[in-house]
């Protein structure tokens, strides 16, 4: 789902930027206003950051959109502002030492900057398709890479089919990869969550953000379901995200889940994660897709 950025869009966004600016939009004026910090220039949509309600924000082409990319809180940057991201964060519950994991799909860089501190000893590799997205990462929103914080710029699914072809493998695989619109199609396909599942050490978890609402929910739960068989969906309510967690084992049961909660729970509290409360949201879900039809590559993917 690449949307080109057209001059003429970035050309109205450099122009109410400098409305803002003429318009007197200060620092420690009205945190409910929207101040503009940075528009980045891209080839797929021009990357904004600007800051309202005491957060720093991210959004594609415009402040005022669907939803935001990545938020941080100005005065506490390591809590987590998206009950989504506490949600991918809480599947170290069924997982709580992976010693390498791959993440598709950059942003602000608020998991792997979790996780780095989470798991020190940890080798994390993160994805981005945008170099536009990494540069405003680096510079607005704390993320460095180093070591064992590592970043690709490439697509996410050529970085997947080429790590399985030279034999790497994770032990934890996050899909949180969105343009303008919803997750590109060629990361929600049947023969990609092949090319995810080839990748898993033994062991090994996928953890993929999508939407509650989405009109391809049950599609993309039959879709999982022909890869992976049961998984767990976590939501956070009616609307907003689900995280599905899979295995390439067996799920992890509620008593080892409960333990690792209580494992873990002091260490996640800094990013606004309750540990225990959490142990509820996995819970999955049997029969809700069983008719539903799976995603698949287009016949002319990759020629």
């Amino acid at each position: 789902m690449k949307l080109l950025r057209s001059r003429a869009a970035f050309l109205l966004l450099a122009v109410s930027a400098l409305v803002l600016v003429l318009t007197g939009q200060r620092a420690g004026s009205d945190t409910s206003e929207a101040r503009l910090l940075h528009i980045e220039p891209s080839e797929f949509a021009p990357v904004v950051v600007f800051e309202q309600y005491g957060e720093r924000c991210m959004n594609f082409t415009e402040i005022e959109s669907s939803g935001q990319q990545t938020c941080f809180q100005l005065d506490d940057p390591d809590k987590m502002v998206f009950a989504y991201t506490r949600l991918m964060a809480s599947a170290l519950l069924a997982k709580p030492d992976p010693a390498s994991v791959l993440i598709i799909g950059l942003g602000g860089g608020t998991l792997p900057v979790a996780l780095h501190k989470l798991l020190p000893e940890a080798v994390i590799d993160t994805v981005e398709l945008d170099p536009a997205v990494l540069r405003v990462a680096q510079r607005f929103f704390g993320y460095e890479t180093g070591p064992r914080q590592r970043v690709h710029v490439e697509d996410g699914r050529a970085f997947v089919e080429r790590a399985g072809r030279e034999g790497r493998r994770y032990d934890m695989v996050m899909l949180d990869a969105f343009g303008v619109d919803y997750i590109p199609a060629h990361l929600l396909t049947l023969e990609f969550l092949r090319h995810v599942r080839s990748i898993l050490a033994p062991g090994g978890l996928v953890v993929a953000n999508s939407f509650t609402r989405s009109r391809m929910y049950e599609r993309e739960s039959a879709t999982y379901a022909a890869v992976f068989g049961e998984f767990f969906n976590l939501r956070s309510g009616l609307g907003g995200n689900r995280v599905i967690v899979a295995s390439a084992g067996a799920l992890s049961d509620e008593t080892l889940l409960q333990r690792n909660a209580a494992m873990l729970a002091e260490r996640l509290k800094p990013f606004g994660i309750d540990a225990e409360g959490a142990v509820s949201r996995f819970s999955v879900v049997r029969g809700e897709h069983e008719d539903a039809e799976i995603l698949r590559d287009e016949p002319d993917y990759g020629k």
